[in-house]
């Protein structure tokens, strides 16, 4: 007898697969508790200064496991908010001394928070 999986809730939807191209995104807490206590440190007492940074991980056979993350010191133009100064040489350090504990781990993109999100 075979049993097949419909998504009955909202929750059940996004966790079912969306199609043959995509692949499943597994965001382990250790990423979402980073991210939360980054911003946590920087608007400490302020309301809402955006945070930047890396996600680290490794993608194989359709699946994409985003194990870390980073904080990334930048700068936005007072004038124009779309504009970012980030600081890659920190990045490139920080991702090298990563790859020294885990040599697997590449960058699988990057996270944003604050008041304006781009687009």
């Amino acid at each position: 007898m075979a049993l097949e999986s419909k998504p009955n809730t909202p929750e059940d939807a996004a966790t079912a697969p969306q199609s043959a191209d995509s692949p499943d995104v597994v965001v382990h807490p250790l990423v979402l508790l980073s991210v939360v206590d980054h911003y946590n440190r920087v608007n400490k007492g302020t309301s809402g200064q955006r945070v930047v940074g890396v996600i680290l991980g490794e993608s194989r056979k359709g699946q994409i496991d985003c194990l870390s993350s980073f904080a990334v010191p930048f700068d936005e133009d007072n004038r124009n908010k779309d504009v970012w100064f980030i600081d890659m040489n920190y990045v490139e350090t920080f991702l090298a001394m990563s790859k020294k504990v885990n040599a697997k781990e590449r960058i699988i993109g990057w996270y944003s928070t604050g008041p304006y999100p781009p687009v």
